[in-house]
């Protein structure tokens, strides 16, 4: 998981609004703001870019799911 400040806080709570979302509408639009979030983590070394890309696709997995 990420660390402190800011931005990883931001990606945090990014993560929970795909998680929790309660429709596919909900969760594509979490989905696209947590991938972005998640690029930028590993792209400036808050989190492993292997990482992000695992959470990433763990998440795309969710999003398919609630479809």
């Amino acid at each position: 998981m990420p660390g402190t400040g800011r931005a990883a806080s931001e990606l945090r709570t990014a993560l929970k609004k795909v998680r929790s979302a309660t429709t596919a509408a909900e969760a594509s639009a979490a989905y696209k703001r947590a991938a972005q979030l998640l690029d930028r983590a590993g792209r400036k070394n808050l989190i492993h870019k292997n990482a992000a890309a695992r959470q990433k696709s763990r998440l795309a997995k969710a999003v398919a799911r609630k479809k």
